[in-house]
Order: structure tokens, then C-alpha cells, then sequence
């Protein structure tokens, strides 16, 4: 591919994009596949000739598309998506271009400095504190990680490093792994799922303080004391693959999440999400008392 045919490609897929989300609410928000499914329908080697790229989009369709679960759909309410809206997908394709690793301030200055900067506006927005920012002295300063989870160890890692460097400083007799041993860490008592496994890895003793009832969710429970009902009903939810929605486990408790966070939902969306809910629980709860009765 040269850049003539680059140019008219990157307008064809552009046009793909566009037509992809602005109709994305016409896709099966969940796939109908079973795991391994996409490996009867590929070669089982790297093809050695290029395929034309028409060809190429409609293996997209025929093969990939089948198996996506649709984040920006209007009937997702399972977890929040993101980097989707139009600016971002031109700015995925910018960096791609320019191509480069940040890795050091050298390998790319812009690259690291904007990303330096960027963050502070992102802490200001969020009013961190003045100690959190890199501002001109440099102190503090974010980075831009690829997952939660990468986030989570980082953070944790970060502070591990920090505390024994302070500790070393009136303690020099005392070695990492004495200093490590006697490190806590500390979080509420509704931490993310990912701040256990990051204190392992640290590794850092993790302990809970109460968490202050700041924040009000809605959730809903078809019973106050079984799990097997509620699991049941999602299964049935997700099963009919008109929404999709996840769980969540608050001390031992099954409850179902709906989570509002794609930006193409609307009132209409959610009503008819409320109302596949209720029906199919309604349908669950009648079964449930006629096997009882």
C-alpha cells in the first residue's frame, strides 16, 4: 500500500467507522458465539499474499463483527466505555502515524511533555492537591497507563519505593526486604477487585477502613437473601442478548448492575431496558412460586 492507496482507504474505513457507530444500535449488543469459534473461520497459517482490502472489510463483517460485544452500544450497561468519540478515533489515528515510543524524554520530547502536562489539567480538574502535580518544579506528575490494573500496581509500587526510600533515611541498617515486611497499605472496605492482587504483587499488607456513604447507586434484588435467584435472572438477561449487564458482589450480596455510561443511550434506551428486566423477572418469579407451590 502506497500513500495514494493509503489516502483512499483511510476515507473508506473513516466512512466504515462512522457507519459503525452511527448504527451500532442495530447490532446484537452481545455475540451468539462460543469460545474458539474464530479459529474455524481463519487460516490456520498467515496468508503469504495480501487480500484486496474489500475483501478485508467483509471478513470484518462475516468474521470479526460476530464476535464483538458492542462497548458503545445504547443496550450496554455493564462497564464504562471510553476513547470513542470522534476526536478520539482521529487522535488514535494521529499517533499512529507519528508512531513514536515515549519511553524517555529524549526518544520523543513532545510526546513525554504533553502527556506531563495533559495530566496536570487532568489533576487540577479533579483538585488534587499541588504536591500531586508535575507543574514546573517537576515533584509530582502523572502517566498515562494502559489498563486499571496496570494503574492499580503502578500506584502501589510508586508508594512502596517512596515509603522505603523515607524509611532508609533515619534507618539505614534496615534492608528493603525488613522495610517491605512491615509496609500497609490501606483502602476502603468496597476496594476495586483489582487492589488485592496489586497488594500481593507490591507486596504490601492491605488493610480497610470504613467507607463514608458519599455515593448513592441504584440496584435491585429479587430477594434479600438468596444469591441463586439473582444469578439466575442475569443469566437470563444476558441470555436474550437484548442488554447486557454484569454483577456485582457487596459483602457476599449478588446484586445486578446497570450502569449508564456509552454516550449514544437515551431515555428510550433505558426504558426498554427496565422493561426487558421486569418482564423476564416477573417470568422468573412466577416459575419460582409455581415449583413452590
Amino acid at each position: 500500500m502506497d500513500a495514494t492507496e493509503f489516502r483512499k482507504r483511510g476515507k473508506e474505513m473513516v466512512d466504515y467507522i462512522a457507519d459503525y457507530i452511527e448504527k451500532i444500535e442495530e447490532r446484537q449488543v452481545y455475540p451468539d458465539v462460543e469460545p474458539g469459534y474464530l479459529r474455524a473461520l481463519i487460516p490456520e497459517f498467515a496468508p503469504e499474499t495480501p487480500e484486496r482490502f474489500e475483501d478485508i472489510l467483509k471478513d470484518v463483517e462475516r468474521i470479526i463483527m460476530p464476535g464483538v460485544t458492542h462497548w458503545h452500544s445504547p443496550y450496554f450497561f455493564a462497564y464504562f466505555p471510553t476513547a470513542n468519540s470522534f476526536p478520539a478515533l482521529l487522535g488514535d489515528m494521529l499517533s499512529g502515524g507519528i508512531g513514536c515510543i515515549g519511553f524517555s524524554w529524549a526518544s520523543s520530547p513532545a510526546c513525554t511533555e504533553l502527556e506531563t502536562v495533559m495530566l496536570d489539567w487532568l489533576g487540577k480538574m479533579i483538585n488534587l492537591p499541588p504536591q500531586f502535580l508535575a507543574g514546573k518544579d517537576g515533584e509530582g506528575g502523572g502517566v498515562i497507563q494502559g489498563t486499571a490494573s496496570e494503574a492499580t500496581l503502578v500506584a502501589m509500587l510508586a508508594a512502596r519505593t517512596k515509603a522505603i526510600r523515607h524509611i532508609q533515611l533515619d534507618n539505614e541498617n534496615l534492608t528493603q526486604g525488613e522495610i517491605i515486611g512491615r509496609l500497609v497499605a490501606y483502602t476502603s472496605d468496597q476496594p476495586i477487585s483489582l487492589a488485592i492482587p496489586a497488594s500481593l504483587v507490591s507486596p504490601a499488607k492491605l488493610m480497610s477502613s470504613p467507607s463514608i456513604p458519599s455515593f448513592k447507586t441504584f440496584m435491585k434484588r429479587l430477594t434479600s437473601t438468596s444469591n441463586e435467584l439473582n444469578e439466575v435472572l442475569l443469566k437470563n438477561i444476558n441470555d436474550a442478548r437484548k442488554i447486557h449487564l454484569v454483577p456485582c458482589h457487596l459483602r457476599g450480596k449478588f446484586v445486578l448492575r446497570f450502569a449508564i455510561c456509552a454516550r449514544t443511550v437515551e431515555s428510550s434506551h433505558i426504558q426498554f431496558a427496565w422493561k426487558n428486566i421486569t418482564t423476564i423477572a416477573s417470568v422468573l418469579l412466577k416459575t419460582q412460586k409455581q415449583s413452590t407451590d
